[in-house]
This record gives C-alpha cells, sequence and structure tokens, in this order.
C-alpha cells in the first residue's frame, strides 16, 4: 500500500498534469516559447505544430530533461496534435518589419488564425486558447467568431496575450524610477497595440513623475515593440521577450486549470466592463481559475489623464474588433 505522502503526492502530480500545444513552433516566437514551456513543471505533454520544422524543435527541446513528453507534428497531424490539449497558444503568423504596424499584418495574420481557431474548435473545443498572433485586438475577435459558427464558444476559455505590454512596463518605470524591475507590478489595460495600450501608472508608486516623463514613458510602453522591429533591421520583431510573456501567462493559466488561488494576469477577454459602449473584448486584470476565467476586474480608480487614454482606447477596439468579425464573415 502507498504510504499517505506517496498518494498525495501522486494526486497533486496528476492533478498537475496538462497538455499544451503550440501552434507555430518552429517560428522566432514558437521556438523560444516551447523551451519555456518545456521548463513548465505542469506541463506533461508538449504538442508543437507548424507548417514545417515542428518535429526538429520537438527533437530539440525533448532533450530538456524535465518530466514531460514532446512531440512535434506537421499539417497533416494538427488533429494529434490538438486532441486533448488542456491549453492551446498561437504565436503563429508572420512579424513586423520596419514600419509596419500591427494592423499591416491584419490580411496574413487573420487567414492563419481563422484556420488555425477551426481546427482548435473541431479537436480541442474545451482547450484554453491564448492568441499571441498579432494584431491580437482583432485575432481575438476571429477566434470568438470561428468558434460560435461550431457552437462551442466560450467566453472563459479565450485569452489574448497582452503580457508583453506588462513585462514593458515593469522594464521601463524600473529604468526611469531607478528600481528593481522584479518588484514593480504595472497593471496593462485596453488592447494591444499602439495607443490601445493604456499602463495605469497612477496606481503604482510612481504617480508624481512628471507630465514630460510619464508621457515619454507611456509612449515607451504602447511603442515598444517598435524598438525591436528597428533594431533587428528587418529580421524579425519581439520574439525572446514575447516568448517569455507567452510562457508567463500560459503559466499563469495552467495555475488557475490546477485551482491555485489569486492568480491574476491582465489579458484582453471577452468583456463586460463596456460591452454598453460597444467594446466586446477589452484587456483588464482577471482571476484566472479552473474554468478559464474566473473573476474580470475593474479597472480602479484612474488619473484624469488615464480616464482620457482608455477613451481613446475604446474607439479604435471598436475598429479593430470589428475588423475581425467582418473578415469572419467575409472569408468564413
Amino acid at each position: 500500500m502507498l504510504s499517505k505522502v506517496a498518494t498525495r503526492s501522486f494526486s497533486s502530480s496528476a492533478a498537475n498534469a496538462y497538455k499544451v500545444a503550440v501552434l507555430g513552433a518552429a517560428g522566432g516566437i514558437g521556438q523560444p516559447l516551447s523551451l519555456l514551456l518545456k521548463l513548465n513543471h505542469k506541463v506533461t505533454d508538449l504538442a508543437l505544430y507548424d507548417l514545417r520544422g515542428a518535429p526538429g524543435v520537438a527533437a530539440d527541446v525533448s532533450h530538456v530533461p524535465t518530466n514531460s513528453t514532446v512531440k512535434g507534428y506537421n499539417p497533416d497531424q494538427i488533429e494529434a496534435a490538438l486532441t486533448n490539449s488542456d491549453v492551446i497558444v498561437i504565436p503563429a503568423g508572420v512579424p513586423r518589419k520596419p514600419g509596419m504596424t500591427r494592423d499591416d499584418l491584419f490580411n496574413t495574420n487573420a487567414s492563419i488564425v481563422r484556420d488555425l481557431a477551426k481546427a482548435a474548435a473541431d479537436y480541442a473545443p474545451n482547450a484554453a486558447v491564448l492568441v499571441i498572433s498579432n494584431p491580437v485586438n482583432s485575432t481575438v475577435p476571429i477566434v470568438a467568431e470561428v468558434f460560435k459558427s461550431k457552437g462551442v464558444y466560450n467566453p472563459k476559455k479565450l485569452f489574448g496575450v497582452t503580457t508583453l505590454d506588462v513585462l514593458r512596463a515593469s522594464r521601463f518605470v524600473s529604468e526611469v524610477a531607478g528600481t528593481n524591475p522584479v518588484h514593480e507590478k504595472v497593471t496593462v489595460v485596453g488592447g494591444h497595440s499602439g495607443i490601445t495600450i493604456v499602463p495605469l501608472l497612477s496606481q503604482t508608486e510612481h504617480k508624481s513623475l512628471d507630465t514630460e516623463t510619464r508621457d515619454a514613458l507611456i509612449h515607451r510602453i504602447q511603442f515598444g515593440g517598435d524598438e525591436v522591429v528597428q533594431a533587428k533591421d528587418g529580421a524579425g520583431s519581439a520574439t525572446l521577450s514575447m516568448a517569455q510573456a507567452g510562457a508567463r501567462f500560459a503559466g499563469s493559466v495552467l495555475d488557475g486549470l490546477a485551482g491555485e488561488k489569486d492568480v491574476v494576469e491582465p489579458t484582453f477577454v471577452d468583456s463586460p466592463l463596456f460591452k454598453s459602449e460597444g467594446v466586446e473584448f477589452f484587456s483588464s486584470k482577471v482571476t484566472l481559475g479552473a474554468e478559464g476565467v474566473k473573476t474580470i476586474h475593474n479597472l480602479g480608480e484612474l488619473s484624469d489623464h488615464e480616464e482620457e487614454l482608455v477613451k481613446g482606447a475604446k474607439d479604435t477596439l471598436i475598429s479593430n474588433i470589428k475588423k475581425g468579425v467582418e473578415f469572419v464573415k467575409q472569408n468564413p
């Protein structure tokens, strides 16, 4: 007979056994993301899918000695890649080049995300779906519309990953304030591009920054991706920092699924906060739980300046979201 300790550790490890599928695993974000997910002890089955190259990435990552199996899947194996997934992360698509906005990516990435969403709806309708592919403000609504069309939409299980904005906010605030970024917690709300990114600096220790410093800091958080696109000089966009953001958010979703308490991350979800104003999706702090989204938190107290920023974000979000919805209508 197993001792009490053995039984307990067995049951808790069984409860923490999850299959995670990465769609676009051989790309600039997909490869480092796959590595970071291999290091997450809750991930026991890692399914890496891409149009080409996924078996190679899987073979490489599989040598990392953590307690999980890794398998790479080609396009004709997407059903096997997705079946029984608990979490599906979608970094697939093309990266930005200098001078491109996230919207410029729309035409290419919209159809990629639509097709992957169809497969996810067919083979893993209960999985939590984490969308990284830009423009997130439009690709998340695309996934929602595809799932609705197949009758399996669960708003609690669909997330736009905005965590990179949160990481950048921590880092950039610490550079201005001369603090340790590990201790800087900045809530970022709205969406995931340009002026839809609204860092709530008034809710940090740094509410008394002078206007010029504050505005420069907010602009840097909103357009931090451009720094990377320009520095890479046509060779890609933010892939390594984005992989870290995706791995952190996926880890938080898994913590929630495992029943851990007080797991809170800002994320772009189907949200009641501004639905009455026609904003169907909005990023704010969300408590994650066994069902996915447990609680969507309101924005709390905002400064007058933040109120203005949120207003501008909402106007842009309405058109970004509509773009995604219309795309699926016209290209089912």
